[in-house]
């Protein structure tokens, strides 16, 4: 098992969920609730982040956050670490109540905020607790649709500008636009990739962290998703010159096994790890 998502960079946008252990409840009752937002509300001053979205199930959460010091590991010790103390304390309980290992899922902003914030509050929707996500009274959807008063500590400014720049008509159409349940799973495709986003954003992020220690220890079928297919990387390639380019960019920035790139174009590995080391003179 790997350790939590480990990319951090200012400005970074994750998708953050926990569980009880063996599947658990951690919220007892409503007064656990909140106090976990209470906490919840204290670690986004302590650690600068900004929370998009959120939803409280009975066994697990969801955050959507974004960390403008680049702090996501140290703030979740706290939204966790305190947490679990004080219902500990509260029931009488020792030992951990969520899983040793949150996941997190870093979310291209301007591409996927919305989707993912679809995503989260329809939860309650899914499981059959509620017939309508803004009626769940544990999620940001209330005060985002307008419905609740917005919490202190909720963002809702960048979801809505979204749909309007006029408050009301926004949230109007950001109920629509939640309410929507027919709407495919944005993470069916990432299968245990850990970057939802564009290829131009997964090499950015690609930039900024290959060679790292951190990302080493993501193995390497969970470090690139969004990338482009095989198909489409050597879509168009007319000669050579381009084939040996696109090998290089499938191998090098795209993380495609020698064996997957050979299979695709029908080529001996050895030829295809040539050329991906830019060692490969045509004879």
């Amino acid at each position: 098992m790997t350790r939590p998502l480990r990319i951090e960079y200012p400005g970074a946008l994750y998708h953050v969920m926990s569980r009880g252990n063996a599947h658990q409840d951690i919220y007892f009752d409503d007064k656990d609730r909140r106090k976990f937002l209470k906490n919840l509300e204290d670690c986004i001053e302590t650690h600068h982040l900004i929370c998009h979205a959120y939803c409280l199930m009975n066994n697990h959460y969801h955050l959507l956050l974004e960390t403008l010091e680049g702090n996501l590991s140290k703030a979740m010790r706290d939204i966790n670490g305190i947490y679990t103390q004080g219902f500990n304390k509260r029931h009488g309980r020792v030992g951990h109540i969520l899983q040793g290992r949150y996941k997190a899922y870093l979310i291209e902003k301007e591409t996927y905020l919305l989707e993912i914030t679809r995503y989260i509050v329809l939860n309650p929707v899914r499981a059959g607790l509620v017939g309508q996500p803004h009626l769940w009274r544990w999620s940001s959807c209330g005060a985002t649709s307008g419905v609740l008063k917005v919490p202190k500590w909720l963002h809702i400014d960048w979801v809505l500008k979204f749909f309007s720049a006029d408050r009301g008509c926004a949230q109007k159409l950001y109920r629509q636009f939640v309410e929507n349940v027919s709407v495919g799973n944005p993470y069916e495709s990432l299968k245990k990739g850990v970057i939802l986003g564009s290829p131009q954003f997964v090499n950015w992020i690609w930039e900024k962290t290959n060679g790292s220690e951190d990302m080493k220890d993501i193995p390497r079928t969970e470090r690139v998703v969004g990338r482009p297919t095989l198909d489409e990387l050597f879509d168009g390639v007319e000669n050579l010159e381009e084939r040996n380019a696109t090998i290089q960019l499938a191998r090098n920035r795209c993380r495609y096994l020698i064996s997957e790139i050979s299979n695709h174009l029908n080529l001996d590995p050895s030829t295809v790890g040539k050329i991906a080391c830019g060692k490969y003179h045509k004879r």
